[in-house]
């Protein structure tokens, strides 16, 4: 059992050291681009991919480079000492030169292959930040109705001392208090059922920030207000030209196009250079010598790869395709449903809003002139609350859609960017 302890104490004691350099821990609010921030610099994986596209850029300078010469000597062993006999030995020297252009595609291909690299590191950025937004607004949406319900929890005490004072005087029954108390305690069940979400979404984040699931972060600042967007055209042709997983796959496939290419220039032959001196000839002017080789390349195994290098191709194609037509899929379904948010939105803080407050206000004010019922009363506060947690509601679905449509464009600013141009 000790050496479990020590063994988790050992795990957990990176995420408590790391606790100092949170850069929202000493604020008031939690902010979604702050908390977005620190979820990019502490994620584990990005450094790993980023290691990675360095080493694939170090491959580029390794195809592109020239084979090692070679250098060799031997000697006659049997002409070491003996009297008469010249020592006899040989030195050469060797240089392998391929084929013009081969040294170019290898490092066209070894870049391509980077450029993937690279766009695979922003595509998953994009989706970290999505789950990070997403989470966010989870964030957001429970403490909002933690306000809800403790506003709604204050409004039908103040009714069942309505009630109680009625009861008193005798112009209402003990069962308008009795239903009010009900409803008090059915809200502060709901307390409960919130508090136990609100742990849930802070394990989330702080699971994506590295850190211990029940570490405190800040209450959620105020949703940003909803954007004006450009037409969806326009957002088309933004992620088809700006979206990694695209840049991802057109990268492959460029790769794989030089790839055949380089299949094609290996049907050439290298050249080698060499030099040498031998000194077991007996003439002096036979000693020297200079000249070239070359390989003869066998078709088979190059066929082969041929083969190979062209169903990569008809494969990525197929994927660039299919990849081009989900990435359009995305972007109408997530326009779709930001626009549908934001009327939403619109409709509930312009007229239905307006409406629940002015129905409770009516409502009470019958129940307490005598000339409505408490049943009614109740039935209106909650219509009430039901519209201030829908609207709650529909700003966090706005948020997290719009998430959605930021990762779907290529990012936040290729969203901004395009919003920009749109207006112009």
């Amino acid at each position: 059992m000790g050496i479990a302890l020590l063994g988790l104490a050992a795990v957990c004691q990176p995420l408590m050291a790391t606790e100092a350099d949170i850069p929202f821990a000493n604020e008031s609010s939690l902010i979604s681009s702050r908390l977005v921030e620190a979820v990019l610099a502490r994620n584990p994986d990005i450094p790993a991919m980023k290691a990675a596209w360095t080493a694939a850029k170090a491959r580029i300078t390794t195809a592109e480079s020239f084979d090692d010469p070679m250098l060799s000597y031997s000697v006659a062993p049997q002409t070491i000492g003996v009297p008469g006999v010249d020592f006899g030995q040989k030195l050469a020297f060797s240089q392998r030169l391929p084929w013009p252009g081969k040294r170019d595609l290898r490092g066209d291909v070894a870049r391509f292959e980077a450029d993937a690299a690279f766009e695979g590191i922003e595509q998953a950025r994009l989706k970290l930040t999505e789950v990070t937004q997403a989470a966010y607004a989870d964030w957001y949406f429970v403490h909002a109705a933690l306000r809800v319900n403790n506003v709604n929890r204050s409004l039908l005490q103040e009714f069942q001392n309505i009630a109680e004072i009625k009861y008193a005087v005798g112009r209402a029954s003990r069962q308008d208090a009795l239903r009010a108390e009900v409803e008090v305690t059915l809200l502060e069940h709901r307390d409960i059922v919130l508090e136990r979400r609100r742990r849930d979404v802070l394990a989330q984040l702080n699971t994506l920030l590295q850190r211990l699931p029940d570490l405190p972060l800040p209450l959620p600042a105020e949703l940003p207000e909803t954007l004006s967007l450009p037409e969806v055209e326009q957002l088309r042709a933004f992620a088809l030209e700006h979206h990694p997983a695209l840049r991802v796959v057109t990268a492959r496939l460029r790769a794989s196009r030089q790839r055949e290419r380089l299949v094609e220039r290996d049907l050439y032959p290298d050249i080698t250079l060499n030099a040498g001196y031998n000194t077991l000839w007996n003439q002096d002017e036979k000693r020297l010598t200079v000249g070239a080789a070359i390989n003869i390349p066998l078709h088979g195994r190059r066929n082969a790869a041929k083969d190979e290098a062209r169903a990569m191709i008809m494969y990525l194609d197929a994927e660039q395709q299919a990849t081009i037509s989900q990435v359009l899929g995305e972007v109408q379904r997530a326009y779709d449903r930001v626009r549908e948010s934001a009327h939403i939105i619109t409709l509930y803080r312009e007229r239905l809003l307006p409406l629940a407050e002015e129905n409770l206000q009516a409502a009470q004010s019958d129940y307490e002139s005598g000339s409505g019922n408490f049943l009614d009363l109740i039935s209106v506060e909650k219509n009430l609350m039901q519209t201030r947690l829908q609207l709650e509601q529909a700003r966090t679905d706005y948020h997290r859609h719009l998430a959605a449509l930021e990762h779907t464009v290529g990012g936040p600013k290729a969203l901004h960017k395009a919003n920009f141009e749109g207006n112009q």
